[in-house]
């Protein structure tokens, strides 16, 4: 199995590599709406971009709007492995209609934000595990440090000059802040958990709180998929999303996907869904060697105290024929 074409396989990869946080094909957040605990790598420039229908209706305001937004997100490594700064902007194009009222067309930056990321802990950092030639059930077992998650965290904010799609009688903020702690665990191979628990809009009337939970399984050398659930609670606005969807490994630096979310409920009713693309510059990349030190397996410890104990005979051996 050729592990450099797997979109799954680069999150596994990305954990383990003694060579910090790149990866030898893509490492993409696309196609969920979560963030990966890991960075792109010191130097790298990546883009993530997707094009999406929406149908969104409210009952009890009896308002639907129908149309298309595109997400655009860009990466960039920088001073360290573990940092990246991320910038989001998602633009959207639909029709609103209110009650009875004549439909009328909106057009605009539906959400802007900026910040950074970084990773505080890499559970599998300085830490090589040795493969086992003569046992396939050793290779296998479970592993219970597959509970320690990476860890990173999220600063930053949300930019709102100009916006049509505010809530009813809410009032833009300009500015607020929005902060995001991340978790990401690897079970057995191609099976990826991510988590990110976050605060959105916390300086405002309108702060939100929420998690997404994602699990990603590669299915061979290009395809993976994933299901995800995304929840928020405000004062305002509370909602359940379901999403799942796929991508596909184009070549080591380019990548697509197709998505589908929705809610079940009528407060409003969501369905959006789409397809996208993610690429990556990993030129000006340099390798970033990190110390790892081997652990030696149990039966490198019994080969190494079985030489001891021989050499300590053929010693003894040695000093009774010196001296009979």
């Amino acid at each position: 199995m050729n592990f450099k074409k797997n979109p799954c396989i680069l999150l596994i990869l990305a954990s383990i590599s003694s060579f910090g946080q790149h990866t030898d094909v893509i490492n993409s957040n696309r196609p969920s709406e979560s963030q990966s605990a890991f960075a792109v790598g010191k130097n790298v420039i990546q883009v993530e971009s997707g094009l999406n229908y929406i149908n969104d209706k409210h009952n009890l305001l009896e308002y639907h709007s129908k149309g298309f937004f595109i997400d655009f997100t860009a990466r960039y490594g920088f001073i360290k492995e573990q940092m990246e700064a991320i910038a989001e902007i998602s633009y959207q194009m639909d029709k609103y209609q209110l009650e009875d009222d004549e439909p009328f067309k909106r057009t605009g930056m539906r959400s802007m934000n900026m910040g950074l990321k970084y990773l505080f802990y890499d559970p599998y950092k300085n830490v090589k595990e040795e493969v086992n030639l003569y046992s396939w059930k050793a290779n296998h077992k479970f592993k219970w440090s597959q509970f320690k998650p990476a860890i990173s965290a999220y600063a930053g904010a949300n930019l709102n000059f100009s916006n049509p799609f505010y809530l009813r009688d809410e009032k833009p903020s300009y500015i607020s802040p929005k902060v995001m702690l991340i978790t990401q665990n690897v079970f057995g191979k191609g099976l990826v958990l991510i988590t990110n628990t976050f605060m959105d809009k916390i300086t405002t009337d309108y702060r939100q709180f929420g998690y997404i939970i994602t699990l990603t399984k590669g299915l061979n050398d290009n395809w993976s998929v994933y299901f995800e659930n995304k929840g928020i609670k405000s004062d305002y606005y509370s909602d359940g999303i379901f999403s799942a969807g796929g991508a596909f490994l184009m070549n080591k630096n380019f990548q697509v996907d197709f998505t589908i979310s929705k809610n079940f409920k009528d407060t409003p009713s969501l369905f959006y869904g789409g397809f996208g693309l993610s690429w990556r510059s990993d030129t000006n990349y340099k390798e970033v060697k990190i110390k790892v030190e081997k652990e030696k397996s149990k039966m490198d410890k019994k080969v190494e105290k079985e030489a001891k104990k021989n050499s300590k005979k053929k010693r003894v051996d040695e000093i009774k024929v010196e001296h009979p």
